[in-house]
């Protein structure tokens, strides 16, 4: 895990993160970075969990910073290929495809809270999630992104 901020598509998926938020909420993700490189350092490290996921007919994990990784018990190379309904147990997994439908429709929610689950069939309950769509440079989808400071082991 040393260094994966590092990486090219770390750095620019960063990017895309951050703007994406921005466009939505209006919110910065972290401010005071002094360039690309050290922002995605930030949020990797950051103490919120933030996790995101591509546009596959059944979208597969594409990021998770340190605390992602970590509440989840996976590698980074675990996280990013998994399918990210795989998150939430089966039951929960309808509510899961509603809440990424309305933010489909809306570009973002906020003080969303659900139950997951992790490698190891940890449960825990997330609240206060903040979802929102990601957009390529061009403004195309480029998928959803999740981030929350909140969750508590069930």
């Amino acid at each position: 895990m040393a260094n994966l901020w590092n990486s090219d598509f770390v750095v620019a998926h960063t990017a895309g993160l951050v703007r994406s938020l921005k466009h939505w909420t209006g919110r910065e993700l972290l401010s005071g970075a002094a360039n690309p490189a050290d922002l995605a350092k930030q949020v990797f490290e950051a103490p919120f969990v933030l996790v995101s996921h591509g546009t596959e007919a059944d979208p597969i994990l594409n990021y998770g910073n340190r605390a992602a990784l970590e509440l989840w018990e996976m590698s980074w190379a675990e996280f990013t290929r998994t399918p990210s309904r795989l998150t939430a147990e089966a039951p929960n997994r309808e509510e899961r495809a509603h809440l990424l439908d309305a933010v489909t429709r809306r570009g973002f929610i906020d003080d969303y809270s659900g139950v997951r689950i992790s490698k190891t069939g940890r449960r825990f309950r997330i609240a206060r999630a903040t979802v929102w769509n990601l957009l390529t440079e061009t403004g195309q989808p480029g998928g959803q992104a999740a981030m929350f400071e909140r969750w508590e082991f069930v």
